[in-house]
């Protein structure tokens, strides 16, 4: 097993380029499954262990990839098998994605109950309700979703979400895309991600209306075809590099992004008294003398992300005041406070709120990652904390960075990568 060792007190600084986003690849790759009609060539996808698992995941269903260079090739033209079997769902969520497009283009799919990050309660009755709603026979049993399209096709619905989920809109826009008739989905998610998965659905050839908002039209098509697309950046890779160089009094300039994507992320970093400039495809970002304390509430796109909540607690340990962060998204994602404690950090947990009170001295030790996002904050942490950090279990933190360390070395940072033995 790996861990990343952090010998801190290193300044952050240079330029770097964002990497391609984790959250909007796995929807793309998972919508190849809707045509056996050529082959995809999807570009800027990121070299992640979530994308391997889902490739893994996709061969066992005798999908074709091959990746070389950030480009992925895929072609579905031989489907042979419309389960998903446990030993691979376990690994990650995001295998949930599969089902609308098995169902949307087979009529069936067996998908195994998701693993994933171990925090708080996050149900997929969303997706399921939004399968139903297309006219799904949906049976739940042996730790197995089945699912069945009556007459072998899905058909247009009204999709009311009741909350705003990402992973349901996906897989609702996905199944609607092949569906007979009209489907409408309101509360729809408005993320990037989903944005991006819409405008690569309809360079498929679907009809989608009301992208990058919060109600979704989507006219039926009878099939669908291969494209070459142009994956978006990581904005949360990008924020937590941006969190780097604010941690450790530093400077740097991300290119590759969409600073309107950003554009909460870096409202609160000027609020805690950094400089931030943009430019179409760039932020450049200086730290100040002393970091303010900012609060944060963490909700869904356009406002702060909580995927950047871990790494905001981190940030604000050294902020000369009390912060508190707030997040609304998932109401038990603090697994990363008792680490951040352990480093010598002051915060407190009251229900879905985190309070911060800085600026904290922090000390190397050895801490443990407990998903992905808590794993970004522990190595923040790391990078200012007095003497060496050893961070355990970073395959977690493998799942959704592409060679962070390397990135972080390139700009100032004192990280090894080793193996170690857990037990």
């Amino acid at each position: 097993m790996d861990k990343l060792v952090i010998r801190g007190g290193h300044r952050i600084s240079g330029s770097i380029t964002a990497s391609g986003s984790k959250n909007a690849s796995l929807p793309i790759i998972a919508a190849t499954l809707l045509t056996g009609q050529g082959t995809f060539t999807l570009h800027n996808i990121p070299d992640l262990k979530d994308i391997l698992t889902f490739s893994q995941l996709l061969h066992h269903l005798g999908v074709e990839t091959s990746y070389s260079g950030n480009t992925l090739k895929v072609s579905s033209r031989n489907v042979e098998s419309l389960q998903a079997p446990y030993e691979l769902v376990k690994k990650m969520r995001a295998s949930i994605y599969v089902l609308g497009p098995l169902l949307a283009r087979f009529g069936h799919a067996r998908v195994s109950l998701p693993g994933g990050c171990a925090f708080g309660p996050r149900p997929i009755d969303l997706h399921l309700l939004a399968m139903e709603k297309l006219g799904a026979k949906i049976t739940i049993e042996t730790g197995f979703i089945d699912a069945t399209a009556p007459g072998g096709r899905l058909r247009g619905a009204h999709i009311d979400f009741p909350i705003s989920s990402v992973g349901a809109t996906g897989n609702a826009v996905m199944a609607a895309v092949l569906a007979e008739g009209r489907t409408t989905i309101s509360n729809a998610a408005a993320e990037p991600e989903i944005d991006t998965l819409c405008k690569f659905l309809m360079a498929m050839g679907a009809t989608i209306k009301g992208t990058g908002t919060t109600e979704l039209e989507i006219e039926g098509t009878d099939s669908l075809n291969a494209v070459e697309f142009q994956n978006v950046f990581d904005r949360i890779e990008a924020g937590t590099l941006l969190a780097a160089a604010a941690i450790t009094g530093g400077d740097i300039t991300v290119n590759g992004v969409e600073p309107e994507q950003l554009k909460a992320v870096l409202k609160k970093f000027v609020q805690a008294g950094c400089s931030v400039e943009t430019t179409l495809n760039s932020v450049t970002l200086k730290s100040p003398r002393k970091l303010l304390p900012t609060d944060v509430t963490a909700k869904p796109y356009p406002a702060f992300p909580t995927d950047m909540q871990a790494q905001w607690i981190a940030l604000m340990t050294q902020a000369e005041g009390t912060s508190n962060i707030t997040d609304k998204v998932y109401h038990e994602r603090f697994n990363h406070i008792p680490e951040l404690n352990r480093l010598g950090a002051h915060i407190e947990i009251r229900k879905n709120q985190a309070i911060v009170h800085g600026p904290q001295k922090l000390s190397g030790t050895t801490v443990m990652s407990t998903d992905l996002r808590a794993s970004a904050s522990l190595v923040l942490a790391g990078l200012v904390a007095e003497g060496t950090t050893e961070v355990l279990r970073v395959y977690h933190l493998d799942r959704g960075y592409e060679k962070i360390e390397v990135k972080l070395n390139s700009l100032g940072a004192d990280i090894s990568r080793e193996k170690y033995n857990e037990f």
